[in-house]
């Protein structure tokens, strides 16, 4: 990763956009403020979002690729020529709120092997999403969940704890955890330069773990910043191909569980994970398509 010559800035946004509409001069709009450089990387979206960009924020420097890369490769296009001495990886779909980049930044630099943050995601309605501090979702933490024994979590908290943490109580001040959300993730230069860019095998889903994973594995840690607060419209961007994001969603978790998990799980028990992940997407899939076929008008009863 190398900035223009002479170039530097404390902060770059970059931002990921495949036909977000109307809600991603909205992002822009909330972090324009707050950063030094914006930088948005355009996955062929279809939907005039990036003409009406130009218009409304010519100082935004804008790639446009020929074909939808994925979320990680165009991550990782945006990286590669930010001039921050930090990037903040954002979702389209995020509106922050005041201060949420300098309070990240106050955060990544609380401790000199802090190499990583993340902010409170919410719904509109202030809710907390979850997903924004998590535990590794190992396969059998996912198994846990899958089954409901996530329940026992209380009595057997070694054994049948929940890797989703937003179920617990919102701490007050930051606090390290295994991984946070790829919706919103800053990252310190030294710190990404160290551990390298995103995995570009994920299309999109599970990328941001396999990051968490391999910013651990070098020594650095990942906080979760409750006081950097952010709107996060969830699948804004998706929600018109739903089965597309399912079938990459599950393709990246096998991806993720055979490359940091393998040597942990015997073959049979690696496959039988691998039959549980596909058996997954076939019962969503499956749920998505007959939601679909009853939605027709004439297979709806009044």
């Amino acid at each position: 990763m190398q900035r223009r010559s002479g170039a530097s800035c404390d902060i770059s946004v970059v931002i990921v956009n495949y036909n977000a509409g109307k809600i991603l001069p909205e992002c822009i709009a909330s972090a324009q403020q707050q950063a030094g450089q914006i930088i948005v990387v355009d996955n062929a979206s279809t939907d005039n979002s990036i003409a009406a960009l130009r218009d409304a924020f010519p100082e935004v420097r804008i790639i446009c690729n020929e074909r939808n890369l994925g979320f990680a490769a165009a991550c990782n296009l945006g990286a590669q020529i930010a001039d921050g001495d930090h990037i903040l990886f954002l979702n389209p779909d995020c509106i922050l709120k005041a201060n949420a980049i300098p309070i990240l930044l106050a955060a990544v630099h609380g401790t000199d092997d802090t190499g990583m943050v993340g902010g409170l995601l919410t719904d509109p309605d202030g809710a907390e999403q979850s997903g924004g501090r998590r535990a590794v979702p190992t396969p059998w933490r996912s198994f846990v969940k899958a089954f409901g024994f996530s329940a026992l979590g209380d009595r057997y908290p070694n054994l049948f704890s929940d890797f989703m943490l937003h179920k617990q109580p919102l701490p007050d001040h930051p606090v390290e955890v295994e991984a946070i959300s790829g919706a919103c993730m800053l990252a310190r230069r030294d710190a990404l330069e160290d551990v390298g860019l995103l995995d570009e095998g994920y299309f999109m889903h599970c990328e941001d773990l396999d990051w968490c994973m391999r910013f651990r594995q070098k020594g650095w840690k990942i906080l979760f910043v409750p006081d950097a607060k952010m709107v996060h419209y969830k699948g804004y961007c998706s929600k018109s191909r739903p089965i597309f994001v399912e079938w990459n969603k599950h393709k990246g978790m096998i991806r993720f569980y055979r490359k940091f998990f393998r040597h942990q799980y015997s073959g049979i028990l690696m496959g039988l994970v691998v039959v549980g992940v596909w058996l997954r997407f076939v019962a969503i899939t499956a749920y998505y398509l007959l939601s679909r076929l009853l939605r027709r008008p004439g297979l709806r009863h009044d």
